[in-house]
């Protein structure tokens, strides 16, 4: 059966848009995925399912989630071979300490991830940014909150896509090649 990767953009941070991550994972299996594991507290996780779109599967997502917890965001879902290339495709080496500083934007669809391209003039040296074919890479050397193409991005600008820090792209991808303990 395929994986999937679902990632909600915006939630848990402040005091808006809270989804506990067991109601998450609940609200994920009663639409029938199964191995349901979810990573950290801001809306990853990864799933199993017979039926094979993931855009489907967000307008799913997002559905249950505004019905059951009153929560409106942004779902992007991945299926695993395409967040695998996603994490191939990364074109930056950095020691573990700056994987933080590393953003990977995602999109449900790769022309919301192409228009990151605009964002290229606000970018301030030693910053790079990097548009794949199924992710966007920005590397902020000072730090996400210093850099104008990362405010961008969690702003308005960026409201199409949800980004993840390096060392959570990483979590996300070890999860996905484990296999889910069984309960006791």
């Amino acid at each position: 059966m395929p994986q999937f990767v679902v990632l909600l953009r915006g939630v848990n941070v402040g005091k808006g848009n809270r989804v506990p991550m067991a109601a998450f994972r609940s609200l994920l299996e009663a639409q029938g995925f199964s191995e349901v594991r979810t990573l950290l507290n801001s809306g990853n996780a990864v799933f199993r399912s017979a039926a094979r779109s993931a855009a489907q599967h967000a307008k799913t997502i997002g559905a249950r989630l505004e019905e059951s917890l009153g929560v409106s965001v942004l779902v992007v879902v991945k299926p695993s071979a395409e967040f695998l290339i996603a994490v191939a495709e990364n074109p930056f080496a950095f020691p573990e300490k700056d994987h933080s500083r590393l953003l990977v934007a995602f999109a449900q669809n790769d022309v919301a991830v192409h228009t990151l391209s605009a964002l290229l003039p606000l970018l301030q040296p030693p910053e790079r940014l990097h548009v794949a074919s199924h992710a966007a890479y920005l590397y902020c050397a000072n730090g996400i909150l210093e850099s104008k193409v990362g405010t961008a991005l969690l702003g308005k600008r960026g409201r199409e896509v949800t980004t993840r820090n390096w060392a959570t792209v990483l979590k996300l991808k070890a999860l996905l090649g484990q296999r889910p303990v069984p309960p006791n």
